[in-house]
């Protein structure tokens, strides 16, 4: 396992043959264990109720928004629309309001998810096991649950009230979610949220003990970097573009075989760069209010964070087919068994 100074070194490296070498490494991996293929997915956000207060996150309970949580119907008409645009895997989230948005609420939006997608993940409030099993028998394949930070200090700083602020229940959730069943889970930690390199390494600890663990579990990885809410800076992120490309480039060299994530918190010249050295999974045509996508209208919206790549779903699917990837819309159908 790579120690903390090894992961220091890497990051404050800027020879810019070594930044090659480290790029040229991944892209080999990459191509090795996932070709060109490149999996897209949408994320869709049921309700902006939070009950926590994180410094950093335009959802949190002390921020003035309006607030929305979707009816059964408003679900459908926002799946619908996602949906129509192509996608198949879809990831489902809420602020953190156990009350807003109960287990029943969100067993219930993944039944009508089903009528439209092939994969459902939830990003979600943290829950005990018999709850995600609820989920997963209810058709949730996937949890995404992110630690922010593992420094428990700094989370202490950021996670100022409600159940987020307890450190430990939200470090063992991925743990529950795999005894519950679930066949995927995403790990991540929120970059320029506190040191890289410490984060980074307390990170691949912690994927390592999973895999130990929960060796039939479908992992990948988030790096999301701290972004402007409506132009408004919340906190700011001072990893540049270079040092987050050799995060996903040590990533991949570590970590052979598991996918990494990349949200339209970045630029559409990052993304396209990053999809060339180990990124396998992107987020297209995104909207990160609730409503987004078909209910209300750009100017009312209250956005988790502020989208950088604003492109299609159809335009994305072009990039990637005029530079020789294959665009993935589903790689997993459940089967019933009768």
């Amino acid at each position: 396992m790579i120690t903390l100074p090894e992961i220091k070194d890497i990051l404050g490296n800027h020879d810019p043959l070594f930044v090659e070498d480290l790029a040229s490494q991944s892209r080999q991996i990459t191509q090795q264990y996932f070709g060109r293929t490149v999996s897209l997915y949408a994320p869709l956000y049921l309700s902006n109720y939070c009950s926590s207060y994180c410094t950093y996150c335009g959802f949190n309970s002390k921020n003035r928004i309006t607030r929305i949580r979707l009816t059964p119907q408003q679900m459908r008409a926002e799946m619908k629309a996602v949906a129509g645009t192509g996608i198949e895997n879809i990831l489902l989230l809420t602020g953190e309001s156990y009350k807003a948005t109960p287990l029943s609420y969100l067993k219930e939006a993944s039944l009508i998810a089903r009528e439209f997608f092939s994969d459902i993940s939830m990003e979600v409030h943290p829950m005990e096991t018999h709850e995600y099993r609820e989920l997963f028998l209810s058709g949730v394949d996937g949890i995404t649950v992110y630690q922010e930070t593992y420094d428990p200090h700094r989370y202490r700083e950021v996670h100022l009230a409600g159940k987020k602020s307890d450190y430990d229940y939200r470090r063992d959730t991925p743990q529950r979610a795999a005894q519950a069943g679930m066949r995927h889970i995403s790990l991540g930690i929120l970059v320029g949220l506190s040191e890289l390199a410490e984060d980074l390494f307390s990170l691949y600890q912690h994927l390592r003990w999973m895999e130990r663990n929960f060796p039939g579990v479908e992992y990948s990885l988030s790096f999301p970097r701290l972004r402007k809410i409506k132009g408004r800076s919340f906190a700011v992120c001072n990893v540049d573009d270079t040092t987050f490309i050799k995060v996903i480039c040590l990533s991949r060299i570590l970590f052979p075989r598991v996918g990494l994530n990349l949200s339209t918190r970045e630029s559409p010249g990052l993304r396209n760069h990053a999809l060339e050295l180990g990124v396998t999974r992107v987020s297209a045509g995104s909207n990160t209010s609730v409503g987004g996508y078909q209910l209300k209208p750009a100017e009312v919206q209250d956005p988790q964070f502020d989208i950088e790549d604003r492109r299609s779903v159809e335009e994305i699917v072009r990039y990637l087919k005029d530079n020789r990837f294959d665009p993935v819309f589903t790689d997993w159908r459940a089967i019933e068994n009768v």
